[in-house]
């Protein structure tokens, strides 16, 4: 008989929401909860077949745990074991001062960030390599309970290098097309890091608005093209500040191995890996609704014969879009296109559905 899945309970609102329709608690995993801050009849009440990950527990509950309940405790890093929900940019930059820009050393991205390299991206520490699987165990089963909030084939992911500058006209091009199928509804997923990655939640981020004011958004950005440059993530703040955003949402999905290029922060909601393994094939995973390929390099081409693969064999159920954006780039500098169109026409690939353009419209009237 197959078990059913525990009940989630990530934070103190929804404990007191059960807790006030239930006299114990049974196969649930609490997750980062401090024990500590609720009344004290919760030390009286029965836990049977619970799973605690990261909580504080008080030496009074621990009588009322059956033996079928697990206790995974936060380990001695300088990041947060089992996060109990996605980062955002206040969370992941916490301690950035946007009018000091050295203060970026100290935020909680750069702490953790230096703690890996030290550490080795290729840990041999058992702790260190548990810790860090235990968090991108705790962050892909938080992007889930996010993804919920949407249709399967309404997440888009665009792919690209993150060398485009921030003055080149296909940053403009990929924020016009992420924020035109943003207000469509659709959300917007990347690697969540700088060149056409931000772009793609810069125009998330100005959804709901002209595209006068996207201009004046990328031409305040354009003081530090690329992300090497000085002011590169104060300037995002700065523009977060001037166009303030609650309406509107997109996902990045950075990772530490590449935690040398800074996060994209107006991506509202960002999934931060240690495994980029997990990162990248995920991305894929994820992105029913299809995916844009803007012009990158290794990364790129690797991200497009990966979801080629996906499509031909439809491991989900059904193959998605594959737009190329940039017919030159594609067809003549990295003729990837006219391969996969070869292959096709061969039957080496099958079920793919591909496009290829330079219009910004053409690409969003693919995906809706």
């Amino acid at each position: 008989m197959k078990k059913a899945p525990y009940i989630e309970i990530e934070n103190l609102d929804k404990l007191m929401a059960y807790a006030s329709e239930n006299d114990g608690f049974a196969h649930i995993a609490f997750q980062d909860i401090d024990f500590n801050e609720v009344p004290d009849p919760f030390c009286k009440r029965s836990y049977a077949d619970c799973i605690f990950m990261g909580c504080d527990i008080p030496e009074c509950l621990k009588p009322h745990m059956n033996d079928h309940c697990f206790v995974f405790p936060n380990f001695d890093m300088p990041f947060v074991t089992y996060p109990s929900e996605l980062y955002s940019s206040e969370t992941l930059y916490d301690g950035f001062d946007p009018k000091k820009e050295e203060t970026f050393d100290d935020c909680y991205d750069s702490r953790v960030y230096k703690h890996y390299i030290e550490a080795g991206k290729q840990a041999r520490c058992i702790s260190e390599t548990l810790a860090r699987s235990l968090h991108d165990h705790s962050i892909s089963d938080a992007l889930y309970d996010f993804l919920d909030n949407y249709d399967e084939k309404d997440v888009i992911a665009v792919m690209g290098g993150h060398a485009l500058a921030r003055t080149d006209a296909g940053y403009r091009k990929v924020a016009y097309i992420s924020k035109a199928l943003t207000e469509r509804g659709k959300l917007m997923v990347s690697g969540g890091g700088p060149g056409a990655m931000e772009a793609t939640h810069l125009g998330a981020w100005m959804a709901g608005r002209s595209e006068k004011e996207l201009d004046d958004a990328i031409d305040m950005l354009s003081v530090a093209p690329s992300f090497c440059d000085e002011h590169w993530l104060s300037s995002a703040f700065e523009v977060m500040a001037k166009y303030p955003q609650e309406s509107f949402f997109s996902l990045g999905v950075p990772t530490w191995f590449y935690g040398h290029e800074p996060a994209a922060a107006f991506a509202t909601h960002i999934a931060k890996y240690f495994d980029n393994s997990v990162r990248e094939d995920g991305i894929l995973t994820i992105a029913k609704g299809g995916i844009i390929y803007s012009p990158g390099s290794a990364g790129t081409l690797q991200e497009i014969f990966q979801d080629a693969a996906q499509n031909h064999y439809e491991t989900f159920g059904y193959a998605s879009p594959m737009v190329f954006l940039g017919k030159k780039y594609y067809t003549e500098d990295i003729p990837v296109y006219p391969l996969i169109q070869d292959l096709l026409a061969r039957g080496k690939y099958k079920n793919l559905i591909l496009s290829i353009t330079d219009d910004p419209d053409e690409v969003v009237s693919q995906l809706v």
